[in-house]
């Protein structure tokens, strides 16, 4: 080590308290002093590395910066300001701040932001002031703010803000300073202030203010009280539209005369027949002023996995977000690949400041006889008590795979029915024997008896006989009655007929249709 260098080390230390001497700790071509690193102007692309942990003060301003990396920034946990301006950033990822819980002014001016997502400055919990003056942000969506409970300042003029949801500020009742002037707003609303509890100084000048029934309560609200608030400047809110009031100031125009027309919707055909894999577009067009913003919807919710309407808008690309999109002034359904799932009944909305109309529509899915064919449930299974159970053959290789019992029980159960089978066939000989040796009955014209071919068919009413040809015939015999009756009966109803005690009529013979 040269003569003098410990003394050289010391002075450095005392005066650049924090951080060690340039060559040790600083990054090409930046310039380092105290707790502050300056690297402004040098065309960098990236963060560069190599930034002491001690960095209080951070200048990256007017480079090409076009994203901060996860993490990049994790080692400068010290950071009390960061400066970002004029840079080319088009996004900030959620927690890119996350370890910059010290940090009290953050720069982001004339980057590229289109857009600020949830959490984008989560961690900032100390933050102070926001400048995100001279970007390219077009909306700010509820609690884009919420993780800045301590913010004083919050530039966002010279944007092309069009859409301030109700939300989007909530969380920001430290607030004392909000700029919106030299932006695209034609509307705000009372929700979207309200949370500015502690609010001093309000620029809202430089707008296309649509001044109708919706911003009614912003001039009545400046005249009560809001006034201090606003610089002489401040209090110039000229209207954009309607063209009976544009260049006029807010303040000087009665509030009678600020109004709205409720919208009304058209849908033609309300009714629409597609088949099955065609793509369908149908046109909603809503009058009104201001002009409606139309949202189509499926009435009944689908279920997990159904398919989902797109809303278009006329002349555009599909819009991100499915059947809950909306569209200003026209919306267009847009379905693909039609399926039954998208059969059903739609509704379009449209809503403005001064009301909301709806307009019903129906879907229904043509099926050709092939589809009809490929879709048809099965055919029912045949009346009557059907058995699932297979059939087996005793010399089958499923029988012979039964236990023993069983085997035995069905062998027995066969025979069982054999045995009853013979049994009946010898009855039948019996008595056909003996029909053929009975003499005939008196007074009978014919061989056989029946008085009726219709009814049920019992044991008791069946004959089986065989006529001098040699023909079988079966015949309801009325002669036998159904129930054995006793002798007393039997004989009176051989001599009268019934009830009236009327003769009996030559019986004629009839084959038996059962």
């Amino acid at each position: 080590m040269a003569p003098g260098a410990p003394t050289l080390l010391l002075l450095w230390l005392l005066w650049f308290p924090g951080f060690p001497p340039r060559a040790a700790g600083c990054p090409a071509a930046c310039r380092c002093y105290s707790a502050t690193v300056e690297c402004g102007a040098l065309r960098l692309r990236v963060v560069p590395p190599g930034i002491p942990p001690g960095t209080q003060t951070l200048f990256l301003q007017d480079n090409s910066i076009a994203r901060l990396e996860p993490g990049v920034l994790a080692p400068l946990a010290a950071l009390r300001r960061l400066y970002l301006h004029n840079n080319s950033l088009r996004a900030l990822e959620p927690g890119v701040f996350r370890a910059q819980s010290r940090l009290l002014e953050l720069a982001l001016t004339g980057n590229r932001l289109r857009g600020l997502r949830v959490g984008a400055f989560a961690g900032l919990a100390q933050l102070r002031a926001l400048y995100l003056a001279g970007n390219q942000l077009v909306q700010l969506l509820d609690f884009t703010f919420l993780h800045l409970p301590r913010l004083q300042e919050l530039h966002l003029q010279e944007n092309s803000i069009e859409l301030l949801e109700d939300q989007a500020l909530a969380g920001l009742s430290s607030l004392a300073l909000l700029d919106l002037s030299r932006n695209q707003l034609g509307t705000i609303s009372r929700e979207a202030l309200q949370p500015l509890a502690s609010l001093q100084v309000l620029r809202l000048t430089e707008n296309p203010w649509r001044c109708d029934c919706a911003l009614h309560w912003l001039g009545a609200w400046i005249k009560e009280g809001g006034q201090r608030l606003l610089s002489s400047r401040d209090k110039n809110i000229m209207c954009a539209e309607p063209p009976r009031l544009a260049l006029q100031s807010l303040l000087d125009i009665s509030g009678s005369s600020l109004i709205c027309i409720p919208p009304s919707v058209h849908v033609e055909p309300l009714e629409v027949t597609a088949n099955l894999g065609e793509d369908l577009r149908v046109a909603c067009q809503a009058s009104g002023y201001p002009q409606p913003l139309v949202t189509w919807r499926k009435v009944a919710q689908p279920r997990e996995g159904q398919p989902r309407a797109q809303i278009q808008p006329e002349g555009g690309a599909p819009r991100p977000g499915g059947p809950g999109a909306s569209d200003t002034g026209s919306g267009m359904l847009f379905l693909t690949n039609i399926t039954l799932a998208h059969a059903g009944k739609y509704e379009c909305e449209a809503s403005n400041a001064g009301g909301a109309a709806r307009v019903p529509f129906q879907l229904l899915v043509n099926l050709s006889q092939q589809q009809q064919l490929q879709l048809a449930p099965p055919p029912p299974p045949a009346a009557g008590p059907v058995s699932h159970e297979p059939l087996q053959e005793a010399g089958s290789m499923a029988f012979r795979a039964l236990g023993l019992a069983t085997q035995t029980a069905i062998a027995g159960a066969i025979a069982l029915l054999t045995l009853t089978a013979l049994l009946l066939a010898t009855m039948i000989c019996r008595r056909r024997r003996k029909r053929k040796k009975a003499p005939g009955l008196p007074g009978e014209g014919a061989l056989f008896v029946n008085d009726y071919s219709d009814g049920p068919c019992t044991f008791a009413q069946l004959e089986e006989l065989r006529d001098e040809r040699g023909h079988e015939m079966f015949v309801i015999d009325r002669s036998k009655p159904l129930f054995a009756e006793g002798p007393t009966e039997a004989a009176d109803g051989a001599a009268t007929g019934p009830a009236q005690g009327l003769p009996l009529q030559p019986p004629a013979a009839y084959e038996l249709h059962c």
